[in-house]
């Protein structure tokens, strides 16, 4: 009984902190993400497949001191070590929701994307937006890829809500993820922060955003998923 109280007020601090992960000054303001973006892609003379990790403050690496450390550009370390010819796009965007990743994925599809990851959602149950809507911007975003880049894989990573938020939502919340999942034919991550949220020593002070150890583990998870579609 004690450890499930424990683990309560822990998604309670967890999903609070994510909320708010947009209005700390550690992070880059929209402008400075894109500019980021629009530098790496120039950067990417000579590489023929590209990975575009699409995000909230998870996918940003809020919190760390230093952006290479957050599991997109671990991810580009592993791919990097087997020779592959594939560069890693970090598009995280704290405090991101999936009304504004609709607003701005126009902007960053100017760029070849040829394997697109999809982490947004955790802020909509935060602040209790319709399920209808995140579903439905969720759905957008899937769209415009697919539209844009037809022959683009495509990977969602799911997020899960603490119960405070209420039984029958927080249950809805998470089969929102696997649900679009199986109506895209989408490769699917249930849960990104597995084996990293709840867990101290793997997250930062505010007890959500991970460590670099926490990011390590992060990587591993979506490196199951993406490295069988790396030639």
């Amino acid at each position: 009984m004690k450890l499930n109280i424990l683990k309560f007020c822990y998604f309670i601090v967890v999903m609070v902190l994510l909320g708010c992960g947009g209005d700390k000054g550690n992070d880059k303001s929209t402008e400075s993400q894109m500019k980021t973006e629009k530098d790496s892609n120039e950067n990417m003379v000579g590489t023929t497949k590209t990975i575009l990790c699409f995000g909230d403050s998870i996918t940003a690496g809020y919190g760390l001191d230093d952006s290479s450390d957050a599991y997109p550009a671990i991810l580009q370390q592993k791919i990097d070590s087997l020779n592959l010819n594939y560069t890693v796009i970090n598009s995280g965007l704290s405090g991101e929701t999936s009304s504004g990743g609709r607003s701005r994925i126009d902007w960053v599809l100017r760029q070849n994307v040829d394997i697109f990851l999809l982490e947004l959602g955790a802020n909509d149950g935060l602040r209790g937006i319709p399920l209808t809507e995140t579903r439905s911007n969720l759905q957008s975003i899937i769209e415009t890829v697919k539209e844009k880049y037809s022959d683009a894989e495509i990977i969602l990573a799911g997020m899960e809500l603490p119960p405070n938020m209420g039984q029958d939502y927080t249950s809805e919340f998470k089969f929102v993820f696997a649900d679009l999942a199986i109506e895209n034919d989408v490769t699917f991550i249930p849960f990104i922060l597995n084996e990293v949220g709840g867990i101290k020593e793997l997250n930062q002070q505010d007890g959500i955003h991970p460590t670099i150890e926490g990011h390590k583990i992060v990587a591993k998870t979506v490196w199951e998923k993406l490295r069988p579609m790396l030639n």
